[in-house]
């Protein structure tokens, strides 16, 4: 085993303790997935405007682009979550996959940066570029980074832990994304290729050495407990089949109500994301701050003004639903947006009202941001409860399918709709509102504002219907008696 390559002094794990340390959670949970998803908390924010602003891509294009990639991506993450159940080395089976992110990540989140055609062979480029991102290099980091929390150690508490400083980086991604980044484009980077490219050059090579350093200071403490018990009894029993999964969960009406909200709430959630920049550059009043094109400083205001409630919110997320229920919790969040929704959409392009219901919205979202995945488990246990099997692979290959696909496909369907309205991609930031037709600016405050603030609704409605919650502690001591019985 000495001369094992995952033995080596490049990629032996530096973790050999049993339970997490500090470093351990700052490196491998914190900075690591920090640094990899930076460039994806970046394009949810601003690619969008990179397509149709700087490189002035066919929206029709476009378009066809995203919808055609969401296929891609959906089978790519699949494809991806049974590669790893497959992987068996010495460094676990989710982290050979991170250390080949290092390099596939950091040189995926650049390519879109360097066209070096025009005409027709441009197209061509970004088509394979934004593959090579979405549906290759993405999938393969983001379904190993989310199997490594349930694989790292089986101490429900350090668990928790490590999935605090996980969501930790998701919400830094957001906030350099949507606060810091347009600020850059704005007064910087502008529509000038050449200084897009530097930007994301930078930014792959700080992902791909904190990749590393995330493969470096993390360790599969469960997947080589398993290892051992495997030597130990050949014969495991083998988990159940797609095709009986599928039947257990196809059965289940509050499955579906769970997958439905998810699919709601993320799509709504994503098509804001993608027409966020063009509604701080077409619609708002940007003179509040002085000029008419300090669009990158509404953005980061109202990115700021969203972040904070979200933010305060997880202190106060979980007493309240281990007192109400999560049921209650989010029905009550959603109804909050939504009322938040109305207030930013009745202030038309005055920054103060729009800040104020954006704020709202996002404070009503933290309950189903924080709870989702805890829905989904109750929810897997009520099946395994009534159909004894578990269908955690299955509906989490899903979730995560969702969560990938809905940018690409919102963003697709933001692209019509900036086709449909007659928006000009040639005109100057610099005339704001006066910039566009008031048929462009309807558009892009229906995207930003009403469509999620009509599925806040309707997921209010859905989740009241979510009982799960009401006999799960009764379902639970079953399954544990199963289990002690076998």
């Amino acid at each position: 085993m000495k001369n094992d390559f995952w033995n080596s002094p490049l990629t032996r794990s530096r973790v050999k303790t049993e339970d997490t340390k500090l470093p351990e959670m700052l490196l491998g949970y914190l900075i690591g997935p920090f640094g990899a998803l930076l460039a994806s908390g970046i394009f949810t924010s601003i690619l969008q405007s990179y397509f149709t602003d700087v490189l002035k891509l066919d929206l029709a294009f476009l378009t066809t682009l995203q919808l055609i990639s969401t296929v891609l991506i959906v089978a790519a993450n699949l494809v991806v979550g049974q590669l790893i159940e497959r992987t068996k080395t010495l460094a676990g089976k989710a982290r050979p996959w991170i250390l080949l992110s290092a390099l596939t990540l950091s040189v995926a989140s650049v390519l879109m940066f360097v066209v070096p055609f025009e005409g027709t062979a441009k197209m061509v480029w970004i088509a394979v570029a934004y593959n090579l991102y979405y549906a290759v290099a993405y999938p393969i980091y983001n379904t190993a980074n989310s199997t490594l929390i349930p694989l790292s150690t089986r101490n429900s508490r350090q668990r928790g832990a490590l999935a605090s400083f996980t969501n930790m980086a998701g919400l830094g991604v957001m906030g350099a994304g949507s606060m810091v980044f347009p600020i850059l484009v704005s007064f910087a980077l502008k529509e000038n290729p050449f200084l897009w490219f530097v930007a994301m050059l930078a930014v792959a090579i700080f992902s791909g050495l904190t990749i590393y350093l995330q493969y470096l200071f993390t360790r599969e403490r469960v997947t080589e407990e398993l290892a051992e018990q495997a030597a130990a009894a050949p014969e495991a029993k083998s988990a159940p089949s797609l095709g009986k999964q599928l039947k257990a969960v196809a059965g289940e009406k509050m499955w579906w109500i769970v997958i439905l909200f998810y699919i709601g709430f993320q799509c709504s959630g994503a098509l804001k994301n993608g027409s966020m920049t063009f509604f701080c550059k077409w619609v708002l009043d940007n003179s509040f701050f002085g000029t008419t094109d300090a669009w990158g400083a509404s953005q980061s205001l109202l990115s700021i003004l969203g972040a904070v409630p979200m933010a305060v919110a997880a202190a106060f997320v979980v007493p309240l639903c281990n007192q109400f229920s999560k049921r209650i919790v989010c029905m009550v969040g959603m109804l909050i947006g939504a009322a938040g929704g109305v207030i930013a959409g009745l202030g038309g392009s005055h920054i103060v009202p729009v800040a104020i219901g954006v704020a709202l919205k996002c404070l009503g979202s933290a309950p189903a941001c924080y709870m989702i995945l805890a829905l989904l488990a109750d929810v897997i246990d009520h099946i395994e409860y009534k159909e004894h099997i578990r269908t955690d692979g299955l509906t989490m290959s899903i979730y995560s399918s969702i969560m990938v696909a809905a940018t690409p496909i919102c963003n697709a369907i933001f692209s019509a709709i900036l086709n449909g309205s007659g928006y000009d991609q040639n005109v100057d930031v610099a005339l704001g509102t006066l910039g566009q037709s008031a048929q462009a600016q309807a558009a892009i405050s229906v995207s930003y504002i009403w469509v999620e603030t009509v599925a806040f609704v309707a997921c209010a409605v859905l989740i009241f219907f979510f009982t799960v919650e009401k006999d799960l502690p009764k379902e639970q001591r079953i399954i544990a008696e199963r289990a002690e019985e076998k």
